[in-house]
């Protein structure tokens, strides 16, 4: 396979200095077909990437949180249409802000599918009064937190429209009650150790800093390229693991979890982490022909949604020549994740 193509195209990009570096690896079936990396990992101090370098993935955590959660779809833990009340009790009852402002109790509960779907009726405000409430309490794990979000409204009823959120957050939190482990241990035992990947988690205390590239942010207004700091926002509190936009980890993990879920769930060492009808589901379009159109991102036209993650439907809509039916993700910060099982 010839990759010049694809050092022209990132060697283009970092010309336009709104990114310093960057890597990329594509994988067939078990092999790596292209590795490489370009530019600076710290350009101030003159450090090159090399392709070890951990990064904040943000909501490229989102995919690694729905497959946590289908594996225990998979063994019967529940049911896709199942409440969310009966596995968290304090999601029973919830009410919505109608458009007039006026709150209302739901005419439906929140199921499961609508977490993995964004479905469910929450937003992505961080400084909501949920976590406000929960650091006062002092309690600011996975679960305390997400039990706080229960007692304020939802944007709207649930199964409504499409609404990118913290769905995946409290997905987690639904990880944690059935599994009965935290979330990160349950993804430690059940995903990175079978796979191997050793360089993925959720604490940055267990990082050396120095092992991470430098997070930079492209200004709008002044139209340069900035030095920011590691620190993620979306880390609500101390204990908090979020399964919307936790992960740290490193190209070399990732690929693995990209490669089991291009190969029917199977690593390229043989373990298998999910099952291919169920790969199959997570990447089937999931939403109604009522939500679809709030599908309204520029970037996701041609796209559906399946069980947290973006899915081609309409390559034409979506100007591109990836095929029908890839998948995948992406972070804040720049990460990407395409996966074509065919």
């Amino acid at each position: 396979m010839n990759f010049d193509r694809v050092d022209e195209y990132l060697k283009r990009e970092l010309k336009k200095e709104k990114t310093y570096g960057m890597s990329c690896r594509v994988m067939q079936g078990y092999e790596t077909v292209y590795n490489k990396s370009f530019g600076f990992a710290d350009k101030e101090n003159g450090k090159k990437m090399q392709g070890r370098e951990l990064y904040n993935l943000y909501s490229m955590t989102k995919p690694l949180t729905c497959t946590a959660a289908l594996q225990l779809f998979e063994k019967g833990y529940f049911l896709l249409n199942d409440p969310l009340y009966e596995y968290i009790p304090e999601f029973r009852d919830m009410t919505f802000k109608d458009a007039d402002g006026s709150i209302k109790k739901c005419s439906r509960d929140i199921l499961i599918r609508d977490l993995f779907t964004m479905t469910a009726g929450f937003d992505y405000n961080l400084e909501g009064e949920f976590i406000k409430a929960a650091r006062q309490n002092g309690k600011t794990d996975t679960l305390s937190v997400i039990k706080e979000l229960s007692k304020y409204p939802l944007s709207f009823e649930p199964g409504r429209r499409w609404q990118y959120s913290l769905c995946h957050d409290v997905l987690a939190a639904l990880v944690e009650t059935v599994s009965g482990e935290k979330f990160s241990e349950y993804v430690k035992k059940n995903i990175f150790a079978p796979l191997g990947m050793t360089r993925s988690g959720f604490n940055p205390k267990d990082f050396d800093e120095g092992d991470f590239a430098v997070q930079y942010k492209f200004n709008e207004k002044t139209q340069k390229t900035e030095r920011t700091n590691l620190q993620n926002m979306f880390r609500l509190g101390n204990e908090y693991e979020s399964g919307g936009a936790g992960l740290i980890s490193c190209i070399g993990d990732y690929s693995k979890i990209a490669m089991a879920l291009a190969n029917g769930g199977i690593g390229r060492n043989g373990a298998k982490i999910l099952g291919r009808r169920t790969i199959e589901l997570m990447k089937r379009n999931h939403l109604t022909p009522e939500q679809l159109p709030t599908l309204d991102w520029r970037e996701l036209t041609g796209f559906g949604y399946g069980l947290g993650v973006r899915t081609l439907m309409n390559p034409e809509k979506a100007e591109t020549n990836a095929p029908v039916g890839e998948f995948g993700w992406n972070g804040a910060a720049g990460s990407y994740l395409l996966v074509d099982t065919e």
